[in-house]
């Protein structure tokens, strides 16, 4: 990146900078690559510290750089796109899931997800939680819930939690006969246990979105998948058929 001092311009000079950056992450970096310090930029585009912040936050906020917490900024991948119509039809660990089970545990699940299930509160059903990678990072994180009646077969003696279970449970769901599916797209910001979890900060933007499967004429299972924002873009297939809110606190999602 070579030196270039910014002329007076009309717009702020933030949103000029941007733009001269947002052309040499283009021209003169990679994915992952590391940016030089604050410092550095500043000294080489003759711009104040708080200017190049300004701009970096842009560009972050566009999902073009990433600031990871004792790395610091890098360039980002290209956005993943999150198909949020509601064309597909399959359940949650088919063949083509992209989708990492974790682990697998008997809890309690919100208010919200006991209304959307049709379970008196306070009940206990499987939760399966399930990961997402692209290029060796976290972009999301799901929780899964179902319902004992929706796998009546599941057997009792095998693991009770734990990743080889959180397999078993999405195998026995899929013997249901899906008839469908919604979701719902929350804007958020992440709680302290989704940043953990997608090297965030909390505070961060996220989407969630909420998913609700049907078979034999009720809502099978609950996923509520928190993405990160930033790396991140719907995409909406053939369909359009979405309900989007925006909520700083998200009422589906699970502490």
């Amino acid at each position: 990146m070579g030196t270039t001092q910014l002329e007076t311009v009309p717009e702020p000079k933030y949103w000029h900078l941007k733009t001269v950056l947002s052309e040499a992450l283009d021209s003169d970096f990679s994915v992952g690559e590391i940016l030089p310090n604050e410092r550095e930029l500043a000294a080489r585009f003759g711009v104040a510290r708080a200017t190049l912040r300004q701009a970096l936050e842009q560009l972050e906020l566009e999902g073009r750089l990433q600031r990871r917490r004792g790395v610091g900024t890098t360039v980002a991948p290209p956005r993943m796109g999150v198909d949020v119509s509601t064309s597909q039809h399959s359940w949650p660990g088919a063949a083509d899931d992209a989708w990492v089970p974790v682990g697998s545990a008997l809890a309690a699940p919100p208010a919200a997800v006991s209304r959307m299930l049709g379970t008196p509160l306070g009940d206990e059903l499987h939760v399966v939680r399930r990961t997402r990678m692209t290029h060796g990072q976290p972009v999301a994180a799901e929780l899964l819930y179902v319902p004992a009646a929706s796998v009546p077969e599941l057997p009792a003696v095998e693991t009770p939690s734990g990743q080889v279970r959180a397999r078993t449970v999405l195998r026995e769901l899929q013997r249901l006969g899906l008839e469908g599916q919604d979701r719902a797209v929350e804007l958020g910001s992440a709680r302290a246990d989704d940043a953990k979890e997608l090297d965030r900060l909390p505070g961060a933007p996220v989407l969630v979105v909420t998913t609700r499967y049907f078979a034999e004429g009720r809502t099978a299972a609950v996923s509520v998948a928190t993405y990160r924002a930033d790396t991140c873009r719907l995409t909406f297939g053939d369909s359009g058929d979405l309900e989007i809110s925006h909520h700083d606190a998200p009422a589906a999602h699970a502490s």
